[in-house]
């Protein structure tokens, strides 16, 4: 598959100098050359020339770095090298915020923005979720028709019901997209149901456009009380617990995962319309989380190989460098 070289954002001031900061530290803080950055950010060298040059223009380059968010640069190399990511950003936040959805959203959605063609054909693997949620509201309304929205899992509960957290229509619709939503409930009352929904041709359409997209994005879940799946009523309290005694820290578009990253054994799998990407290390799978309670799960994929790159706040960024805290997370 030929690999699409990210767009500079050329309208976006801010997010040029937040690139163009993370460019000059790549270089002159980890002695980077402009083809090690380039691979790294996701751009090509001719971007990693201006950018470096807009780094010049605007004095953040002297003796030393100067930009607020040199803490947040470092926070992402770090975390690149501990779970060995291809992307990670981390957004600033206030140093008692203990989950920052609406920040890490809106860095969510410079980054779609930075990667998205205008002009050219591109499909988009889309998760649900409160931070893909809220990433897609801080989109900038565009036009890109050849771009197509996919979504990775149902939206639905088993009732019918819409999920407050269908998150494609909403990205499609602010991009000027293409939307192929994944029309059932997340969860099916039988395995049967199931077997029937993803033996339909539309089901079949929708998983070959998103085994062939380029890039995918979704949030991330824990298990617990205040769990995103219980909470909204795609699963029970007794799925809850027995999915948490087969061993499941975290939900991977749906799926229980271990500390590991491996599917447990839990009950409502044989019921689950989610799409599972096989693992692919050269196509992008972006985590966009916040919070404590995130933590070992977002660790849990990670170990498991089921993502490659990470967008997050400060806050959270250090609690998953600190192996101590991350456990403690979703306690």
């Amino acid at each position: 598959m030929k690999k699409s070289v990210p767009r500079y954002p050329v309208d976006n001031p801010d997010r040029r100098l937040d690139l163009a900061a993370r460019a000059a530290w790549l270089s002159y803080e980890k002695q980077r050359t402009q083809d090690q950055i380039a691979k790294e950010m996701q751009v090509s060298r001719q971007v990693v020339q201006r950018l470096m040059a807009l780094a010049h223009r605007s004095g953040l380059i002297e003796f030393r770095l100067k930009h607020a968010l040199t803490d947040c640069i470092e926070l992402a190399e770090r975390l690149r090298e501990k779970f060995d990511l291809n992307y990670c950003d981390v957004a600033p936040n206030e140093s008692e915020t203990i989950e920052d959805l609406a920040t890490v959203g809106s860095l969510g959605a410079r980054y779609l923005e930075t990667i998205l063609p205008p002009n050219e054909p591109y499909t988009l693997g889309v998760g649900n979720g409160r931070t893909m949620r809220e990433l897609s509201r801080r989109l900038e309304r565009q036009d890109l028709p050849k771009c197509r929205c996919v979504s990775l899992m149902g939206n639905l509960t088993r009732d019918g019901k819409a999920n407050n957290h269908d998150v494609v229509t909403w990205m499609a619709e602010a991009l000027g997209a293409e939307c192929y939503p994944r029309p059932m409930p997340i969860i099916t009352n039988t395995a049967e149901e199931r077997r029937v929904l993803q033996a339909q041709p539309g089901y079949q359409s929708i998983s070959k456009l998103v085994a062939d997209a380029q890039v995918l994005i979704m949030g991330m879940g824990f298990f617990g009380a205040k769990s995103s799946l219980l909470e909204d009523g795609f699963i029970t309290a007794d799925e809850t617990r027995q999915a948490i005694e087969v061993g499941a820290v975290g939900e991977f578009l749906g799926f229980a995962i271990n500390k590991d990253g491996e599917i447990v054994p839990a009950e409502y799998h044989e019921r689950l319309t989610s799409y599972l990407p096989e693992p692919n290390p050269g196509r992008p799978v972006i985590i966009v989380a916040s919070g404590a309670q995130r933590a070992a799960a977002i660790i849990a994929a990670f170990s498991g190989h089921l993502a490659n790159g990470l967008i997050t706040d400060e806050n959270t960024a250090r609690i998953l460098l600190d192996d101590e805290l991350a456990q403690k997370g979703n306690r």
